[in-house]
């Protein structure tokens, strides 16, 4: 029997593997997701694999974005997962978060009140701004946008947060540094592993901010 060659060089392979990869995170999900909601796994623990699973799916898409977009994915591999996408693609946030993020807002005065969207796209910025550290993306054109984004969406949070938050206070640090470098530099290791610490502390205080509705 003749062998099948799935790939004709490093370049596809990587692709297929990268496709597979997609595919597992997809599925994973949606396994999460029918646990989380029978009850089948903690609140900590169902947001802790599914902030790992959001974070490999965004760098993934990201990865893979002008290669193939995840609706066309989806119906070429004929994949049931609406959990999953409405978690991984519209929602981007765990359901633990949208349920504080929700119980924040209803329990703030109206006037200043923080929406859960907001509070959900505060969480997306964290997330990106602490994946692109990982993934190396040094460069101060890479990281100065993303931590402005950040900066913007704790900014938009009024009372969830006070004024001399720390993660504010970092995050606003690092833009000063930034904003005296040229566009090609890069921060060095050392530099990098500071901002993945300091990004890293002040999302964990930011999580610890919200109400815990009883999870």
């Amino acid at each position: 029997m003749e062998e099948v060659k799935l790939w004709n060089d490093k370049r596809e392979r990587e692709l297929l593997e990268s496709l597979a990869d997609l595919y597992a995170i997809i599925r994973a999900t949606e396994k999460l997701e029918r646990a989380y909601v029978r009850d089948l796994v903690s609140a900590a623990d169902y947001e802790a694999d599914c902030l790992k699973l959001i974070s490999q799916f965004n760098s993934l898409s990201s990865s893979l974005a002008g290669v193939v977009t995840i609706p066309r994915f989806v119906q070429a591999y004929r994949l049931d997962c609406p959990a999953a996408l409405n978690r991984l693609v519209q929602s981007g946030v765990p359901a633990t978060v949208e349920l504080r993020a929700a119980t924040a807002s209803s329990s703030a005065p109206a006037s200043t009140a923080a929406s859960a969207s907001a509070i959900a796209q505060c969480v997306q910025s964290f997330i990106t701004a602490m994946d692109a550290v990982k993934l190396n993306m040094l460069a101060n054109d890479q990281v100065r946008p993303l931590l402005h984004d950040l900066s913007t969406s704790m900014g938009k949070l009024g009372t969830v947060l006070p004024p001399d938050f720390e993660g504010k206070v970092k995050v606003n640090e690092w833009l000063a540094k930034l904003h005296k470098m040229g566009a090609g530099d890069e921060l060095t290791e050392q530099q990098a592993r500071q901002l993945n610490f300091d990004l890293d502390s002040a999302y964990s205080a930011f999580m610890a901010s919200l109400p815990t509705a009883g999870l």
